[in-house]
């Protein structure tokens, strides 16, 4: 099930965002966060206050989180976008984590089916996000979810400096229209 968040929820993502730094640290993954720059729980905390942090829970735990809003970050002006839109047609997904305990489980996949079907109910026509270009394991998700590349810009992003981060898109599909979103 995936659901907004509530305040009971900070402590678990910000738990998952410390084993995806522990992850980092011990090289086993390559996401390009920094402990205590980003992720970090202010990050939940902020996105929890402006309504936008949502979880998947599995039974009765928190597995996975992600942030979903119309906030295109100001680093998105520098990419070759292919569709046109306002900003209250483009939905975005940012800091999208999955319990590194719990991985290879198809949770990712399912975060990003739930964002483009609630884009639908929004009726947005664009969906972007991004990811750094060191992050091969959600490039590759991506992909295969129909998510075009639309650039990579050199940045600090996040206080992160020395990224480059890779913008992706795709349009909403008729698809995700038609599931909608019970409960929004």
């Amino acid at each position: 099930m995936i659901r907004k968040a509530d305040a009971g929820d900070i402590e678990p993502v910000a738990g998952i965002y410390g084993r995806v730094h522990d992850e980092e640290e011990a090289s086993r993954t390559s996401t390009g966060w920094i402990r205590s720059v980003y992720p970090v729980r202010k990050t939940a905390e902020d996105a929890l206050v402006r309504g936008d942090l949502y979880v998947m829970e599995e039974g009765g735990e928190i597995v996975a989180s992600a942030v979903i809003n119309r906030l295109q970050m100001p680093e998105y002006r520098f990419a070759a976008w292919q569709y046109a839109a306002q900003d209250r047609e483009v939905l975005v997904l940012h800091t999208l984590t999955v319990d590194p305990v719990r991985g290879r489980r198809g949770y990712g996949t399912a975060f990003v089916r739930f964002y483009e079907a609630l884009a639908g109910q929004l009726g947005c026509k664009v969906l972007r996000m991004d990811t750094n270009a060191r992050n091969t394991a959600a490039r590759r998700l991506y992909r295969k979810l129909g998510y075009a590349e639309r650039g990579i810009v050199p940045c600090a992003f996040n206080g992160i400096p020395g990224v480059q981060l890779v913008c992706l898109e795709k349009p909403v599909g008729q698809d995700a229209i038609k599931m909608g979103i019970k409960g929004e």
